[in-house]
């Protein structure tokens, strides 16, 4: 895009030259309902096209390292770490998920972290839908981050046992 369209446009990457590396942390969290049938063969990992959770975990960890590729104005940084967490919901036939990016960098990691979750759940989505086709993904949010100028911040609905557990072993 040529300087004269992208100052018309209002399009600029943010300049993060004055800001100092700091230790960053972002944690997001989702949750796809799958029903009885689908939820029995993923908790026994026994879908058709294998594990389910296991899958969804590689596939978060490699969207969040692509984080930049796929969102235009996203900074390319190198990753400290990125994790995905699983939670089973038998009650709900439901998986919450949990993904947790972690940088030393001038900008934040929000963007990996909330990448890397809806590429797991819809991972999930892929490996079920033979199961059950109506699927249900919800509840994706920001729940954390750490570092830089505006210092922790929670989500204002505050934060699950199980996503406190998390992050304790970050």
């Amino acid at each position: 895009m040529a300087e004269k369209d992208q100052a018309q446009h209002g399009l600029a990457m943010a300049d993060v030259s004055a800001k100092p590396v700091t230790y960053r942390l972002a944690m997001a969290s989702g949750r796809i309902i799958v029903g009885e049938q689908a939820f029995e063969l993923l908790r026994d990992r026994s879908l058709p096209k294998g594990d389910a959770l296991a899958l969804a975990e590689f596939a978060g960890i490699q969207a969040a390292k692509q984080t930049p590729s796929l969102i235009p104005l996203c900074h390319p940084i190198s990753l400290n770490r990125v994790s995905i967490h699983t939670r089973l919901d038998e009650d709900s036939h439901a998986v919450e998920v949990y993904a947790v990016a972690e940088i030393n960098a001038q900008t934040g990691v929000e963007m990996e972290a909330l990448c890397g979750l809806n590429i797991a759940l819809l991972t999930i989505w892929d490996l079920t839908k033979p199961i059950n086709a109506a699927l249900e993904i919800s509840d994706i949010k920001l729940l954390y981050k750490a570092g830089g100028k505006s210092g922790d911040w929670v989500h204002p609905q505050g934060l699950s046992a199980t996503a406190q557990a998390i992050l304790d072993e970050h």
